[in-house]
């Protein structure tokens, strides 16, 4: 893996890296520990963590919201998140969106309260070539108290399709228990913030509705 250039706009150190293997080369993200800016309500070094756990929601949710993500323990600037890059338009974001593009944010948005999203601004939902939906940016997810700071409000109050919940409920089963998938989890997150994510699961299969932004502060800063 080489590292071939800085994203400037992050708060964190934010890499594009290259990488190199027999069959081909790819490009990724690399967000490093050591680039992580300290925070007061997450511990430090954990962010990356947090990268791969949204990922890993979102493949076993089966809806392929997050870029294929994983931790490099042996990056060239030492341990961090290395995340497929993908070639999508930044200018074409959710304050640009169509309202019919906009429909699709379902599973977005209830990836957001399942995650406990902090900081889903409009600049971190994007739109490939045939219209599929990426979030990215996730590395201030999973806290367990409640944090959700989202501009996806759109479908407050609304039931939650069937499918989506179904999901929901058997990723929370999953978590139950000493299952494999609690075991991966609890090795990129807290113990506690781990059970945390269950209790969600359950609260929205339980509720079966998209919230209502809650008292405090539910929108990211700034909103881009």
């Amino acid at each position: 893996m080489t590292v071939e250039g800085q994203f400037v706009w992050g708060s964190n150190y934010t890499f594009l890296a290259r990488l190199h293997h027999p069959t081909g080369e790819l490009q990724a993200v690399y967000k490093p520990q050591r680039g992580e800016r300290p925070l007061w309500d997450f511990p430090d070094g954990t962010l990356a963590g947090r990268e791969v756990a949204a990922f890993r929601t979102s493949e076993l949710l089966g809806w392929r919201l997050v870029p294929p993500t994983v931790l490099r323990p042996d990056g060239p600037l030492g341990p961090g998140s290395l995340q497929l890059y993908l070639e999508l338009d930044p200018e074409h974001h959710y304050f640009t969106f169509s309202d019919d593009e906009k429909q699709r944010l379902r599973p977005g948005a209830l990836f957001d309260v399942l995650v406990n999203n902090a900081d889903r601004k409009g600049g971190h939902i994007l739109l490939d070539g045939g219209g599929h939906v990426w979030l990215i940016d996730h590395g201030v997810c999973f806290h367990e108290e409640d944090k959700l700071r989202t501009v996806i409000w759109d479908f407050a109050g609304e039931a939650v399709p069937g499918p989506l919940l179904a999901a929901v409920d058997r990723f929370g089963r999953d978590l139950s228990g000493e299952t494999i998938v609690r075991a991966t989890f609890e090795s990129l997150l807290a113990p506690q913030e781990v059970a945390a994510l269950r209790r969600r699961a359950a609260w929205i299969v339980e509720r079966g509705i998209f919230p209502f932004p809650g008292e405090g502060r539910p929108y990211p800063w700034p909103l881009v």
